[in-house]
């Protein structure tokens, strides 16, 4: 019996099989409805995470595939996300300025880190050490980095420079003053592209808005020589696969990288796991979070390995992937299957792309992460939770682009406050009149 069930504790996508012809064609349809999704935000993600917008789709590649062949959800899509990026962004700040080539190495040897971090996790099965990081913090954390996130592309809608400093408040400053030398073509491209994302989510909710934009967008850009009227376009691509090679590893850069692999570990996986967790009760399926983290640190090693930065799961993708009816990871990889189709054959189709309209699509993506009512909600079940939430959004808030000092106030604030409940409880002692139990224990 152990021995029969050795395979799929090894391979667990031999459990898809054998697909039958109508899951292909669901699992196809599905992947490349999320593929049209996933090109274009990838892009967008790398540039925020100060990379060029190519090294978006590597990250879109191997990382998606090798999350579904290892993980436990069937419909979780893996690739670039939001905080994940803006977490490696901050990480690699020291290092080099955003775009250089050094930072790409750097990014690679980020994602190894964080990679091996999940993977030893997994298979020690701590799954549960995901804990540590508590809702009401994650909470505080995500609605403060999309505010982040959203005012760190306000310099590439108006079309102007945004410097690199030490303080986040001062380099949006920076941006505001410069408000009067607005480009306005590169203005009208990040307004259209807003208008275009509303609006075919609103009328037209079948298609994608993203790649709706990103067609109409490009073809105006090539039409009217937006790159000759002083608009920044992505440029060339180079076409062709990612070489594969370890990463380039300086054991005092390493050194000096672990603490931020370990939050953006932890942080990616619990934006993973959730997402997992959230589709899987809608389709009566079981998440072993230990074989997720086994599969999203194998994600991100041989993301690593292709010049990738870290991935994590992607709650916008995932639920496209549902909805298009998807009905096991084959959809992951048939949307890896068509980035590789992009990278091989249709990089030149996007040198035309202008760059607002890749800062709109992060802008609309992160609208639907600032989530105050659900801190209101944490704040009236609990006092407590009210406070770390609060507090971790202000710190982070504080303190960026160095986001992991916000966490780690976040955490350090959760664990005393934790500690303190429970040596309160323990001084109140047990009650003799209600069997040994206080009246708050009873209730449970």
């Amino acid at each position: 019996m152990v021995f029969s069930m050795l395979p799929t504790r090894i391979f667990p996508f031999l459990r898809w099989f054998p697909l039958g012809r109508e899951t292909l064609r669901a699992d196809l349809i599905a992947g490349v409805t999320v593929a049209l999704i996933l090109i274009p935000q990838s892009m967008a993600y790398a540039q925020l995470a100060g990379l060029p917008a190519y090294y978006g789709l590597y990250a879109a590649f191997l990382p998606g595939i090798v999350a579904a062949l290892w993980g436990s959800s069937k419909h979780l899509a893996t690739g670039p996300v939001a905080v994940v990026s803006l977490l490696t962004a901050s990480a690699l700040t020291p290092f080099a300025e955003a775009g250089c080539p050094e930072l790409v190495t750097v990014a690679a040897l980020m994602a190894l880190l964080v990679g091996l971090a999940q993977l030893a996790l997994g298979l020690f099965r701590l799954g549960a050490v995901v804990n540590l990081l508590s809702h009401p913090l994650i909470l505080g954390f995500v609605n403060a980095a999309a505010l982040i996130i959203g005012l760190s592309q306000l310099n590439q809608i108006l079309g102007v420079p945004m410097p690199r400093s030490e303080h986040l408040v001062n380099d949006i400053w920076s941006v505001v003053i410069q408000v009067g030398d607005t480009h306005v073509p590169t203005l009208i491209m990040g307004v259209s592209a807003f208008a275009i994302i509303w609006g075919v989510k609103k009328y037209v909710p079948r298609l994608s808005g993203v790649l709706v934009a990103v067609a109409t967008t490009t073809l105006a850009s090539w039409a009217i020589g937006f790159e000759g009227r002083g608009g920044r376009v992505i440029g060339e691509i180079p076409s062709g696969l990612p070489t594969l090679s370890i990463p380039h590893i300086e054991l005092k850069i390493a050194a000096d990288l672990i603490a931020d692999a370990i939050v953006i570990s932890l942080v990616g996986f619990m934006e993973a796991i959730s997402i997992a967790k959230a589709l899987a009760a809608r389709t009566n399926d079981r998440i072993d979070p230990n074989q997720e983290l086994i599969g999203q640190g194998l994600a991100n090693i041989a993301g690593s390995l292709s010049q990738a930065y870290p991935a994590s799961g992607s709650f916008s993708r995932s639920a496209v992937n549902l909805s298009a009816g998807a009905r096991s990871g084959m959809s992951s990889v048939f949307s890896g299957a068509m980035v590789l189709i992009t990278l091989l054959f249709l990089t030149p189709a996007l040198y035309h792309l202008p760059q607002p309209v890749l800062a709109a699509i992060i802008m609309m993506a992160v609208i639907g992460l600032v989530n105050f009512k659900g801190i209101k909600q944490a704040w009236n079940a609990s006092k407590q939770d009210g406070v770390v939430s609060v507090v971790t959004l202000i710190a982070t808030l504080a303190f960026a682009p160095h986001l992991n000092i916000g966490i780690l106030v976040g955490a350090g604030l959760a664990i005393g406050l934790f500690l303190y409940r429970g040596v309160n409880l323990r001084s109140l002692g047990p009650d003799p009149e209600n069997g040994g139990l206080r009246d708050s224990e009873a209730d449970e």
